[in-house]
């Protein structure tokens, strides 16, 4: 079950970097193969990030290339012959349930989970059957490339109505939806407040592209303790009802907020785990 508060993205092309993002608490470090490694550097990163997966596949994800590029067709042909593979596998541009088919047929039944990168109207418009295969542990939305097709400024305001529809397609396919990273390295405070706001919509984790960001995340998507508290005394109230409404706090206490309770109380053990 994909759990984490924070991903964070560290560059293939510098493996340098490796152990510092994987040490900086992030719930998954995503080495990155695509955007952040230019073309000639391509294969000597895809060499760096196999051998990182070979030393220690957990919590650790590759991106690789769209399956769509030639790039991308590399990766899956060294993805092939691996000899070990991620814990999680991250696919950009994804703009169809075709795409992670292709992955699965080249992967057979040694496909790790995949975490699907959405970065287009397109592939928005086909979320739920992207968000719907079985492969799938979570879905990440790509801010940038999203709003540069939008053509507006990747800030919260512009990208609301984006939100909204990818959370409401990820809960009906029931998987975690993954929020964009934030560009401003430099606004903890900024950084904060659009976390609070992503995980009051139905973001479960945000993606980082600093280790100085996960910090924040970590805190802003994991529940306090008042939160688990909270929950932990409603699921007593309402087991010892007898799973019937009750008045609790003031407020009607039913099924649907009990079953909130119960995600509070989830995350919150898995957060501590």
């Amino acid at each position: 079950m994909f759990s984490c508060n924070s991903v964070l993205f560290v560059p293939g092309s510098r493996p340098d970097r490796f152990v510092k993002a994987r040490g900086c608490g992030a719930g998954l470090t995503i080495i990155d193969l695509e955007d952040a490694v230019g073309s000639a550097d391509k294969e000597e990163a895809r060499c760096a990030a196999f051998r990182e997966a070979a030393s220690d596949p957990v919590r650790l994800a590759i991106r690789i290339n769209a399956v769509t590029t030639r790039a991308g067709i590399a990766d899956l042909h060294y993805l092939a012959d691996a000899q070990a593979l991620p814990q999680y596998l991250m696919l950009p541009m994804v703009e169809s349930a075709a795409e992670l088919a292709v992955v699965r047929g080249a992967l057979g039944t040694c496909c790790p989970p995949l975490l699907p990168l959405v970065e287009t109207p397109r592939g928005l418009r086909h979320l739920l059957d992207i968000a719907r295969n079985d492969a799938v542990a979570a879905v990440m939305l790509g801010g940038a490339d999203f709003s540069a097709e939008l053509g507006v400024e990747l800030a919260w305001e512009s990208m609301l109505g984006t939100r909204h529809q990818f959370v409401l397609a990820c809960a009906e396919a029931g998987k975690p939806a993954i929020d964009a990273p934030f560009v401003a390295l430099d606004d903890d405070e900024a950084l904060a407040e659009e976390c609070r706001r992503a995980r009051a919509i139905g973001f479960s984790a945000k993606a980082a592209i600093h280790p100085r960001q996960v910090p924040i995340m970590e805190k802003a998507f994991r529940p306090t303790v008042a939160e688990q508290e909270e929950a932990a005394e409603a699921i007593r109230v309402y087991e010892e009802a007898g799973g019937k409404a009750i008045r609790h706090r003031g407020r009607m206490l039913e099924a649907p907020l009990v079953k909130r309770y119960q995600a509070i109380r989830a995350k919150g053990e898995r957060s501590h785990a």
